[in-house]
């Protein structure tokens, strides 16, 4: 059985190692004891290694109260999910989201921009629900009542008209809380964001972010209402909150076509921050952890270095970043002035350099 016991910089902790090393899933661990689930599999039964039984995940923490946490996570396979909070179970798993906030930076971040509408609704859904706690209750009513209208919608028979209602009023209800907290959320995030951009591309373009939604267009259940027929005859909901989406522009043009790979980057990475920034003002009493896994590929020597002097800040807190290449973990390191450790990952082994 493999084991690891680590222990952490209060500030900032950086791993090195080739590809393939495991130094993405020692930053995963750390996301699992934020969210009860990893960044990149949503199955847990194949988080747990081949050949072995379970898995355990603990951190120990302390806030900026002083005030101590001990979070266990764990599997066994063909058993629930066990997650603990101080040796006491959770009786339902979104009490602990927003307990431990986190921002995690990583190369799949590409996808925000290249990818589908639900990455990017996922992008504001992670946020909002480490500091407003009945946001993924409203998400959750609002995903129940979506599929069991479009079970109506696919039926061989007429559905029931009023049940089709109660389940369209359901959407309706919650979709408006949803669309609410998103809109406050984008409309806070883009100066920040935008500022980000700035300095991190020493101003050389103009970037720009727009929520787009279907509330925009009237009351939620008119909106949903309205085309009953058509959404009857392709078998799923065409309108509503699931169909958010974030436009993504630079230099007035959109990011998809025209972003360079380095710009593109340079935008998600300013969008994270962004949002460290903002959990960090909204999260009560606690600094958000900031993962920070191989960002420095496909970025000019002036956009790394623009970057390490922004999470150099005294402001962040604890940061842990992963790199392959030495020669930018010690460019970080020769700009901080606290505490730091670098490790060396090899073979999922970590060892102290």
């Amino acid at each position: 059985m493999r084991q690891i016991n680590l222990d952490l910089s209060y500030k900032m902790n950086c791993f090195i190692g080739g590809n393939g090393e495991g130094k993405t899933n020692l930053l995963d661990a750390i996301y699992y004891l934020s969210f009860c689930h990893s960044a990149f599999n949503p199955i847990d039964s194949q988080l747990i290694t081949h050949g072995e039984d379970f898995f355990v995940l603990e951190g120990s923490y302390e806030d900026e109260r002083g005030e101590a946490e001990q979070i266990y996570c764990g599997l066994k396979r063909g058993t629930k999910k066990r997650v603990r909070r101080n040796k006491k179970d959770y009786k339902r798993l979104s009490q602990h989201i927003g307990l431990i906030p986190l921002i995690f930076v990583s190369p799949s971040d590409i996808y925000l921009i290249e990818g589908a509408s639900e990455e990017r609704r996922r992008l504001m859904d992670v946020v909002i629900s480490q500091y407003d706690g009945a946001y993924i209750d409203f998400l959750n009513n609002y995903n129940k009542a979506l599929q069991q209208r479009n079970t109506l919608l696919r039926q061989e028979e007429e559905p029931d008209p009023q049940l089709l209602t109660l389940w369209e009023e359901e959407m309706a209800r919650n979709g408006e809380q949803i669309y609410q907290r998103r809109s406050a959320f984008i409309e806070e995030l883009i100066p920040t964001f935008q500022s980000i951009y700035d300095e991190i591309s020493s101003s050389h373009e103009k970037v720009s972010l727009r929520y787009v939604s279907h509330c925009q267009r009237g009351p939620l259940l008119d909106v949903i209402q309205r085309d009953r027929m058509k959404d009857r005859a392709v078998g799923y909901s065409l309108h509503g909150i699931h169909r958010d989406d974030l436009e993504m522009e630079v230099g007035g043009f959109t990011m998809k076509r025209e972003g360079s790979q380095g710009q593109n980057k340079t935008y998600v990475i300013s969008l994270k921050l962004a949002q460290f920034n903002f959990l960090r003002r909204t999260s009560s009493a606690t600094t958000p952890i900031l993962l920070l896994d191989d960002i420095f590929d496909k970025l000019d020597k002036d956009r790394v270095e623009q970057i390490i002097r922004v999470v150099s800040r005294s402001d962040y807190g604890q940061i842990f970043i992963t790199d392959t290449n030495r020669h930018h973990l010690d460019d970080i390191l020769a700009n901080v002035a606290y505490d730091f450790k670098l490790f060396n990952v090899k073979n999922g082994e970590v060892s102290n350099v």
